[in-house]
């Protein structure tokens, strides 16, 4: 069963590891290409864009897909509207794996923000001094503060316009405690303005946060598409890929 895998997440990697093991399966992962080095999974990969609905749609038929899971990451909306538009003009099974968001902890000072144009006004009154943990792409919301100085932590360096105060720190996860700590006292953060993407990853930086008793402003994820059918693990996502290959 030939089953095109939408990553970039370590939860598209796993699904990829299992299904590649197993007889019967013939898995193609697909990258959208944003990082410069990607932690690639097992198996055939494919890195870049379909281009739009019409192009994904094109690229299942002429590579007789008969499955598709959508494993990107939580805010990588475009692409899983995409998927779905692309499935259901085609007649193909489509699951969307989400990992948890965060949960709210006692002592957390949590505002949670629809989107990064929210999160950029309600740093108004958080202090002078940010850091955002939002990736690369989406820093552009943040440029016209002028009064505000921000650390800008991504794997690759940001992509649009900047604001004009700031650092820009390459890192990539997982990060513990003591490391996101000491980065947010050698740095003098007041905020710290992230997205709800979940998972073990980088979820240190909110105990750094909640320690230091400091407002972090959460973006809320965009919603998937109606009807979407989701599981929220790889254990989940494998038992749903082996149903549909057992019909």
């Amino acid at each position: 069963m030939k089953t095109l895998i939408l990553g970039g997440t370590r939860e598209a990697r796993e699904i990829a590891h299992i299904a590649s093991g197993e007889r019967g399966f013939d898995i193609v992962s697909s990258l959208a290409g944003r990082v410069r080095d990607p932690l690639l999974p097992e198996g055939p990969v494919r890195i870049g864009g379909f281009g739009g609905v019409e192009g994904l749609r094109k690229w299942l038929a002429n590579n007789e897909i008969a499955v598709v899971i959508d494993a990107t990451h939580p805010f990588a909306g475009t692409i899983s509207a995409n998927a779905a538009g692309a499935a259901t003009d085609l007649g193909l099974p489509l699951l969307h794996v989400r990992r948890p968001g965060w949960s709210q902890q006692p002592g957390d000072r949590w505002i949670r923000v629809p989107d990064l144009d929210a999160a950029a006004q309600a740093i108004s009154e958080l202090g002078e001094r940010i850091f955002l943990t939002i990736g690369r792409q989406g820093v552009a919301a943040f440029a016209g503060l002028t009064d505000r100085w921000f650390l800008i932590r991504a794997i690759d360096p940001p992509t649009g316009s900047l604001p004009p105060h700031h650092e820009v720190l390459l890192a990539r996860g997982p990060f513990s405690p003591a490391d996101e700590q000491r980065l947010l006292t050698q740095h003098r953060i007041d905020a710290l303005v992230t997205k709800d993407s979940g998972g073990d990853q980088t979820a240190a930086k909110l105990d750094a946060a909640r320690s230091a008793g400091l407002p972090v402003v959460v973006v809320d994820r965009p919603e998937l598409p109606p009807g979407a059918v989701v599981v929220e693990s790889v254990d989940a996502a494998w038992k749903w890929l082996r149903e549909i290959a057992s019909r």
